[in-house]
């Protein structure tokens, strides 16, 4: 997402956002340190919730990169920095479930209740419950 479509989303005061708007849109925390980006969505099928945000960070140039999925929930848009904003730290946020892109069409699939109670367990002490 760019500064200047940032800038149009609050000052016109959309609810709503494509999701292509919100790939690649970056992450901070709340210090304001970059932390990474948003590389995709994973979106309910039936419902159409966000669930998470796949967040992308760590490697170089596309080598070693993990991917964490993020409950939606605990992602904050901040329209001053064009993108979104977490209370983790980087730390917190390497230690949380993780992977590898081939491993993210699994995600949702037959083993999705062990996958969703694996990252809720972790992110739960932070605030977000599970909406199901």
């Amino acid at each position: 997402m760019t500064k200047a479509q940032a800038t149009d989303d609050a000052r016109g005061g959309f609810r709503l956002i494509l999701g292509s708007r919100v790939n690649g849109a970056p992450v901070y925390n709340r210090g304001g340190e970059h932390i990474g980006h948003v590389d995709d969505l994973s979106i309910e099928r039936k419902d159409g919730r966000v669930v998470y945000a796949i967040m992308s960070f760590g490697g170089f140039l596309g080598i070693g990169e993990k991917f964490h999925p993020i409950p939606w929930s605990l992602l904050d848009y901040d329209p001053d920095r064009g993108g979104y904003v977490v209370s983790l730290d980087r730390a917190t946020l390497e230690a949380a479930p993780h992977y590898e892109r081939s491993e993210l069409v699994t995600l949702g699939g037959p083993s999705q209740s062990a996958s969703a109670e694996r990252i809720f367990e972790y992110y739960g002490p932070f605030g977000p419950l599970p909406y199901w």
